[in-house]
């Protein structure tokens, strides 16, 4: 009998500690609340295991489940401002006049570099002149070997070239 009045007394005291554990916890960061609870969770069970029946522990362990669904519940993340539409860059909307070279392709009028290459490339697809082996290249008919220079030119050389026709 003297060792059933025991071990009640065993649980009472592992009662009173969790609590204890339980508010350090809680004062202490986010970031260290959840590394503070699982080492505090592994002590107490091994002692436990020792002294008490199956029951007391299952119990513990639905404790501790609750307690992890509670604490990723409590703030949600900040969400961002719309962002801002953004402005077309001056330089790129300036009308610049192009070469003759140049004007035989896209037209005689003053145009922005983005219209340019808008037009060339509407030039260029209507013409059948990208590659069809490697989208990427363009093969140049006799008026766009006036503005490149050579006979096959890529999508990424396109706008420097361009912009030497420009003024």
């Amino acid at each position: 009998m003297a060792t059933a009045k025991k071990a009640p007394a065993k649980k009472v005291a592992a009662k009173k500690a969790a609590p204890a554990k339980k508010v350090a916890a809680k004062k202490a960061a986010p970031a260290k609340k959840v590394a503070a609870k699982k080492p505090a969770a592994k002590k107490a069970a091994p002692a436990k295991k020792a002294t008490a029946a199956k029951k007391p522990v299952a119990k513990k362990v639905a404790a501790k489940k609750v307690v992890a669904k509670k604490a990723p519940a409590k703030k949600a993340p900040a969400k961002k401002a719309p962002a801002k539409k953004r402005t077309p860059n001056a330089a790129f909307m300036k009308a610049l006049t192009p070469s003759a070279a140049l004007a035989a392709v896209i037209g005689h009028a003053a145009v922005p570099r983005t219209e340019v290459v808008s037009k060339m490339w509407t030039y260029i697809k209507k013409h059948g002149l990208q590659d069809k082996v490697n989208k990427r290249n363009i093969n140049a008919d006799d008026k766009l070997k006036q503005v490149f220079g050579k006979a096959q030119v890529t999508m990424f050389e396109l706008a420097g070239l361009i912009g030497k026709h420009l003024k």
